[in-house]
């Protein structure tokens, strides 16, 4: 559920990259001069929740669900990742790697950062490094998903190069599960429903999006986007209750596919004429070429949005706001897309509201900021920030270590790799109660400040 543009890219000087958040309640959005949330749980009204302009340049934004914890990476510093307390201002720490950070996923058990060849895997409730994936195959856009829901912890992410190979590995087991061969190209998208026993996968190619069981890795849907021409498929998401998948790309065109199970005899329980076709095609793939069965049995867009303009990179997700299934779709010029979507008939879905997260002056739009007045009509206010109770603040002026050259895959480091800088946290940190676990002060020689020290 995310999207980068450069500088230069379509979204021009002021756009960096967008992303919402794993329960799609709120859209972080980067930019040249820093980054702004956005609270999305109202139609009409668009709450600036937090701006920053204290870190430039800003091409990774990452918050943890409604918690005020948010990871920062800028182009200024592409080897650093930040991580903050937006609410109180604070950083809580922050770590330097041997490359560019190309993306950072998160839940409530863990932070993985993602390298051209290398994942780090930490425990978000400390920071610590857990585990260091090494000679991973090369993956320049930095493609992985990490699982959201609080009983597993399953990151995805590419085991080829040159195929649509997908490897499943246990965060929280440090220990590899599966592998998936999806595609024969390689990979564009990956994402995991809510549940985290959902995987959905689409290659370069852009024409055929699968979904697997998890963590089984069997293939239980498969859907054709189009077949006239190659797409970069940019965004993949679930619905909340995994019933449907949506998916954005270089085109003007998003498609919403209906992950339906058919009873034991393939026929749905109000045949339609499209149930109809179907089941003649499948009839007669017993005797068809494999390549020609297998594309009459790919499922069609279920529902469609078309868009006021291709050619842009968008990041689309469907979330429920004010009890209504919506499909929110952020532009990389600055738009923010809420369309209503029928889910008995589909079709195409209905534009109720547009919003322009940045105005001429670099200034909100749409909606008013946090503080400023209540939401209007039937709007549901925004989630309340539940509060991340950080255990480690490490200056931001803090060296870079020395290059190692011991190698260990248990967060060490193989010759000539500088691996992150990390401090351990005196105990267990709780993500929803801040005044159980304040915030601790770290001096240079590790020691805790006079006003933090704990007993």
């Amino acid at each position: 559920m995310e999207t980068k543009e450069g500088a230069d890219g379509p979204g021009g000087p002021d756009r960096g990259c967008a992303s919402f958040n794993q329960d799609s309640t709120s859209l972080a959005v980067g930019t040249q001069a820093g980054y702004r949330l956005f609270s999305v749980t109202s139609v009409d009204k668009l709450d600036c929740i937090h701006e920053s302009v204290d870190s430039p340049e800003v091409y990774i934004v990452e918050r943890l669900f409604s918690s005020s914890l948010v990871v920062v990476v800028s182009q200024a510093m592409p080897r650093r990742m930040n991580v903050y307390h937006f609410k109180k201002g604070t950083e809580i720490c922050n770590y330097s790697y041997s490359n560019n950070i190309l993306s950072v996923k998160l839940n409530r058990q863990r932070l993985v950062v993602c390298l051209e060849e290398s994942v780090y895997i930490h425990n978000i409730k400390d920071m610590k490094l857990l585990k260091t994936l090494l000679s991973t195959p090369s993956n320049p856009t930095g493609l992985c998903a990490l699982s959201t829901n609080h009983s597993n912890s399953f990151l995805a992410y590419p085991g080829s190069a040159t195929i649509g190979e997908i490897i499943i590995y246990d965060a929280n087991n440090l220990s590899t599960v599966t592998m998936i061969p999806a595609h024969d190209s390689p990979l564009a998208a990956i994402t995991f429903s809510s549940s985290g026993t959902k995987l959905a996968s689409a290659s370069e190619r852009g024409t055929v999006i699968r979904v697997f069981s998890i963590p089984e890795g069997l293939r239980l849907f498969e859907f054709r986007r189009g077949m006239k021409r190659y797409v970069n498929i940019s965004s993949l998401s679930f619905s909340p209750d995994a019933q449907f998948l949506c998916a954005s790309s270089n085109t003007e065109t998003v498609h919403i596919f209906k992950l339906e199970q058919h009873g034991p005899t393939g026929e749905e329980e109000c045949p339609t004429w499209s149930a109809y076709v179907g089941k003649m095609f499948s009839a007669a793939s017993s005797y068809l070429p494999s390549q020609v069965s297998g594309m009459m049995c790919q499922d069609r867009a279920f529902a469609t949005v078309r868009l006021q303009m291709a050619g842009q990179c968008n990041v689309c997700t469907l979330a429920i706001i004010q009890k209504l299934p919506r499909l929110l779709v952020a532009s990389s010029d600055g738009q923010l897309f809420i369309y209503n979507v029928d889910p008995q008939d589909g079709g195409e879905c209905t534009l109720v509201k547009t919003h322009r997260l940045f105005g001429e002056d670099g200034q909100q739009e749409a909606g008013e900021r946090e503080g400023e007045g209540e939401a209007e009509g039937t709007a549901s206010p925004p989630q309340p920030c539940q509060s991340y109770a950080a255990t480690v603040a490490m200056p931001a002026s803090a060296p870079v270590p020395a290059t190692l050259t011991g190698y260990s895959e248990d967060g060490g480091a193989r010759k000539g790799e500088v691996i992150p800088e990390h401090e351990f946290a005196a105990g267990p940190v709780c993500l929803d109660d801040e005044t159980e676990f304040p915030p601790i002060n770290w001096c240079r020689d590790g020691s805790r400040s006079g006003k933090d020290k704990r007993t």
